[in-house]
């Protein structure tokens, strides 16, 4: 069985800015055998949320490779000059692409490592494999779509599986239900819900405000509730001083800081990321309720300081119990669906790694986003988008991918370069 230097556990934007770092270090001299894993049949980056009109909130700057590599082959600049568009876009003077266009950007630079991914196959298990009481090497294990199983060793990982839908506990029970869903799963979702006359939204981020001015501009005309805790929708904050919290530099400084500080700045910048809708949105949905105060049809609710106490499906619909937080008063109301604009968790690299855990105690990072590891424990294991905590809000976003790839590459580099012992290679020989 052959022995890779490196398997990746995804092939979303994080691993894909990585497999070029990685592909700019080989033509440097640097050869490194990388495979990538990816569960989806094909490269797709948030496919039922390219909704029509939804632009990025980045600039197009903070692509895959132009703040490691401006004179990159994969920026999104030469994407465009080989797409033919070049002028066409410096023409409409935005810094800010479509989601539909910059998808497209990442499908154009995934498909050049071809080559080097799996589509379809899902990572079930990554287990230890022993060597004279040491970990040498690590056994990926995968399922394709047709059940069959593969197996494959490496001396190095990174995991760069994105985040996993955040479902509140109460909607747990109904999983399977086709008329609750999370804002991942949207479009597919919604296109089959077509006489659905009430809709609630849950959240009151950009995901929130994109589904609710998405579902007021369908042909259906659903009646749509946007429910949320909090008194009012908060706009992102990207004034040119706090941005620079997404300069790669500020990952240094946040790593240094203590967990005390550091927990301060996620709360102080919170509102850069998390229940944030762009200005221009929130603009959008205040019109639309004003226009209803006008006209006296009042189609849609912004049901402000309200929770989901409660939910329970029927034949009829999907109950919400809900309770207005000033007043404690508790009501109940039907929908035909509820799209949960929730957000995501960043922990499922811990379940994947759950056999290596006395190995990686605490699952801690350093720096380079290195999981911190017993001596007993030679390959090193990256992760990818799991480190808001130490590193910073960026972690969890484009805005650093081209720098963060450049420094797992460059410790990739000096793990493979030191070499591993020989008798690792003859485990598998064996």
């Amino acid at each position: 069985m052959n022995v890779h230097d490196l398997i990746g556990i995804g092939f979303g934007p994080s691993n894909v800015a990585l497999a070029i770092a990685l592909e700019e270090q080989r033509q440097k001299g640097h050869q490194l055998d990388a495979l990538f894993i990816e569960q989806q049949p094909h490269f797709a980056w948030h496919k039922d949320m390219l909704l029509e009109g939804t632009d990025m909130q980045i600039s197009f700057l903070k692509d895959l490779a132009s703040l490691r590599n401006p004179r990159s082959h994969f920026t999104f600049v030469n994407y465009l000059f080989e797409k033919g568009r070049l002028q066409d876009f410096i023409n409409l003077k935005t810094f800010f692409p479509s989601r539909y266009e910059f998808n497209d950007y990442l499908a154009w630079a995934a498909s050049h490592f071809d080559n080097q991914c799996i589509y379809g196959e899902e990572v079930l298990e990554i287990s230890p494999e022993m060597f004279r009481d040491q970990v040498s090497l690590l056994r990926v294990t995968s399922r394709d779509a047709g059940g069959k199983t593969r197996e494959r060793l490496t001396q190095n990982l990174v995991l760069g599986i994105g985040g996993a839908p955040n479902i509140p506990e109460g909607f747990r029970p109904l999983r399977d239900d086709h008329r609750v869903f999370h804002s991942s799963r949207y479009l597919g979702s919604v296109e089959k819900l077509d006489q659905a006359r009430r809709i609630a939204v849950i959240g009151a981020g950009q995901s929130a405000a994109e589904i609710f001015l998405d579902l007021h501009g369908r042909p259906s005309a659903p009646q749509v509730d946007l429910i949320m805790r909090g008194r009012a929708m908060h706009p992102s904050d990207d004034s040119p001083s706090v941005n620079e919290i997404f300069n790669s530099e500020f990952t240094d400084y946040m790593y240094s800081r203590t967990p005390e500080e550091r927990a301060s700045l996620l709360d102080e910048f919170r509102h850069t990321n998390y229940a944030a809708p762009d200005i221009d949105q929130i603009d959008q949905i205040f019109e639309i309720l004003y226009s209803q105060k006008v006209t006296g049809h009042s189609r849609h609710r912004l049901l402000t300081r309200c929770e989901t106490r409660g939910v329970h499906a029927t034949d009829d619909g999907i109950l919400l119990q809900l309770v207005e937080k000033d007043t404690g008063k508790a009501y109940e109301s039907r929908y035909d669906a509820v799209v949960l604009a929730t957000g995501y968790t960043r922990n499922h690299h811990r379940e994947l790694l759950a056999p290596l855990a006395p190995y990686l105690p605490g699952f801690s990072v350093d720096r380079h986003y290195r999981l911190q590891s017993t001596p007993d424990f030679q390959p090193a294991v990256f992760v990818q988008g799991a480190s808001e905590t130490t590193h910073g809000i960026s972690d969890t976003l484009l805005s650093i991918l081209a720098v963060r790839s450049q420094e797992i590459g460059a410790a990739l580099a000096k793990e493979t370069g030191r070499g591993f012992e020989e008798p690792a290679k003859k485990l598998v020989s064996a």
